[in-house]
């Protein structure tokens, strides 16, 4: 596998992260207006976010109305980037 190819795959993998934390986000402010996440386009980002959240939900329970889970959500999204580009140099200096 050339060095091009295997750069090409980790810069999709980081957009790839980057483009679900930003739909998580937004999918987190929907929260503060009243029915978005009932709406058409709520309901299908719910899909895509919750079996993430649902996860660190059932571990971390909300401060009073704060939910603390997202923040921890967007912490594992950014260890995994940081073990990806780490993998990825490991790679490269091994091998190339």
């Amino acid at each position: 596998m050339s060095v091009e190819l295997l750069t090409t795959i980790v810069q999709f993998i980081l957009f790839v992260v980057r483009i679900y934390t930003i739909g998580m986000i937004i999918y987190i402010f929907m929260s503060w207006i009243p029915g978005a996440r009932e709406s058409f386009v709520g309901r299908f980002m719910a899909k895509i976010y919750e079996p993430f959240l649902e996860p660190f939900r059932r571990f971390i329970p909300p401060l009073g109305m704060i939910d603390l889970s997202p923040i921890v959500a967007f912490i594992v999204l950014n260890l995994f980037s940081q073990g990806i580009v780490a993998i990825f140099n490991m790679i490269i200096k091994h091998f190339y």
